[in-house]
């Protein structure tokens, strides 16, 4: 089985969280967290890579995805760090400044990033999965008043989605 993630957090949960969710390419959620509505998408990208577990018929859990699609909000030195020592292939197009500071440099700025086109259009995988996350009403509306009940929610939902899906596998 081969394994890509994409990862995007949306502030549409309520007005006062996020979920960072990494989810596979038939738009099942691996992993999210939940955090403060203001909280920048780049620091969360290590914790959602580091809960991602995707079981196999035999041995242990799989945690390491082949590629990882992420938009220019993930686009950091310490992100593309983590990806190379994981040996992950990152599909994560470079931010404008980014290059032109690289550019800058001149001969000590290294060379450009690239990515994979063809993977990078996959990313809207998740969104796909949030849209599906959200078709429960009390996720989509945020009623719970603490995160801790609002995390409750989205677990038995991501579940749902996993085992509607185990007879399907397109969204």
């Amino acid at each position: 089985m081969r394994l890509k993630a994409a990862l995007l957090g949306r502030s549409r949960g309520g007005q006062t969280s996020k979920i960072h969710l990494a989810a596979d390419r038939n738009c099942r959620p691996l992993a999210f967290v939940l955090t403060p509505g203001q909280a920048a998408d780049s620091p969360q990208f290590v914790p959602v890579l580091g809960k991602i577990r995707v079981r196999g018929p035999v041995g242990r859990p799989r945690t390491r995805p082949d590629a990882v699609a992420g938009d220019k909000a993930h686009s950091s030195r310490g992100n593309r760090a983590h990806l190379r020592k994981r040996r992950i292939k990152a599909v994560i197009p470079e931010k404008r400044d980014q290059a032109a500071n690289r550019k800058r440099k001149g001969s000590a700025g290294g060379r450009p990033v690239g990515h994979d086109a063809d993977l990078y259009k996959e990313r809207n995988t998740v969104e796909r999965a949030i849209n599906r996350l959200k078709a429960r009403r009390g996720i989509a509306t945020r009623y719970d008043k603490t995160p801790e009940s609002y995390l409750a929610g989205l677990h038995p939902r991501a579940a749902m989605i996993r085992v509607k899906d185990l007879s399907r596998s397109t969204c």
